[in-house]
């Protein structure tokens, strides 16, 4: 998803408002490449310090300390991890811009500390992991926009504040919509994974509160989605090809999960709601491919 998210935020969503880019493909891999890294070992610090609780919520699942020694996956988390932050920092200083170093650093530490310590806070840890998943795309925006550098190319700074404020307003609208569908997915994550947490004596909202409560929280975020959309397709009304799109395939899809999640009850409703949320996030990615008609 990551993967998907990135490239289609350079080629379809950004480059549908601009045509001069300032990352080229090489440098664009590089910089995927480095978020991948990133992301690869986030998951990796995750599923060691959820050992415990995954043995109980999907056994199944469960690689390390079964096929894979714990020591080993240190190993593994602390290579892949140094090579996206290296990769990172390296296209952030090649391109003059040393400053997005910090977003490399951020999102490199910013991942071990929310699997050792965030992730067993209520909303915290939601939230800090919603950031991360928003910031995917910001960041193609930063790197392949490089705003800065385009208002010294030109001189009419009329002509740049309307180039520059669609694709922006663009990007902020698309990453605002990953954060929430994110935060509601790892809320609906956790009251299905209350039991295994509960193991870890983690603090999670269904923990702290209640299966149901959570629920109505992701409820409530749902509902804010919702209107969120309602919104977007309100400007759209002269986009019909967006227009349909966004009301079959993302709109309809929320009404029946947050009619789902107002009845769930079980294990395996939640799981079946992570799943759809996961579905709406896609078609709500993809839903950039429709810029470039």
């Amino acid at each position: 998803m990551v993967l998907l998210t990135m490239v289609l935020t350079k080629y379809a969503l950004v480059h549908s408002f601009i045509t001069n880019s300032f990352l080229t493909n090489f440098e664009f891999s590089i910089l995927t490449l480095s978020v991948l890294l990133i992301t690869a070992g986030g998951y990796i610090i995750n599923d060691i310090f959820d050992i415990e609780a995954d043995k109980i919520n999907k056994p199944d699942k469960v690689f390390i300390d079964k096929k894979v020694s714990k020591k080993s996956a240190w190993k593994v988390y602390f290579i892949v991890t140094f090579l996206g932050f290296t990769l990172g920092v390296y296209i952030s200083i090649y391109n003059v811009f040393t400053y997005l170093s910090s977003v490399f650093i951020f999102t490199s530490l910013g991942l071990f500390f929310y699997s050792k310590y965030l992730k067993k806070i209520p909303i915290i840890g939601n939230f800090t992991v919603s950031i991360f998943i928003g910031l995917v795309i910001y960041i193609v925006y930063l790197f392949d926009f490089k705003y800065l550098k385009f208002w010294n190319l030109t001189h009419d700074k009329v002509e740049n504040l309307t180039l520059f404020l669609p694709v922006w307003g663009a990007v902020i609208l698309y990453s605002f919509f990953a954060f929430l569908t994110t935060l509601i997915r790892e809320i609906i994550k956790d009251i299905e994974d209350i039991n295994g947490d509960l193991k870890i004596k983690a603090k999670t909202l269904p923990i702290l509160f209640g299966r149901k409560r959570a629920s109505k929280v992701a409820f409530f975020f749902s509902c804010i989605l919702l209107l969120f959309l309602l919104v977007i397709f309100q400007t759209l009304k002269n986009e019909p090809l967006l227009l349909v799109y966004g009301g079959i395939f993302m709109l309809l899809p929320l009404l029946y999960f947050m009619h789902s999640l107002w009845l769930a009850e079980s294990k395996k409703d939640f799981s079946k709601l992570s799943s759809l949320m996961k579905i709406i996030m896609l078609f709500g990615v993809l839903s950039m491919l429709l810029f470039k008609l």
